[in-house]
């Protein structure tokens, strides 16, 4: 019976600390745009300079009209 009693205490204290985080999440405005979290992993390719695209070297295709392969 005692080993319920600290169960059920440390089941309250648990949903208390929880109760605690989001209240403070709450006030420091972390939920203030959720939207914005699943475009983050994008905003570093958006942010690459131009010029860093333009001096990537680009591959030829070989099976394309134009570069038929004699023989």
């Amino acid at each position: 019976m005692e080993l319920t009693w600290v169960a059920i205490l440390a089941s309250l204290i648990m949903a208390l600390g929880a109760a605690c985080v989001f209240v403070f999440a709450v006030k420091r405005d972390y939920f203030r745009n959720i939207e914005d979290a699943k475009y983050q992993v994008f905003w570093s390719d958006l942010e690459e300079p131009a010029s860093a695209r333009q001096t990537m070297p680009i591959k030829e295709d070989r099976d394309a009209p134009g570069n038929r392969r004699s023989g």
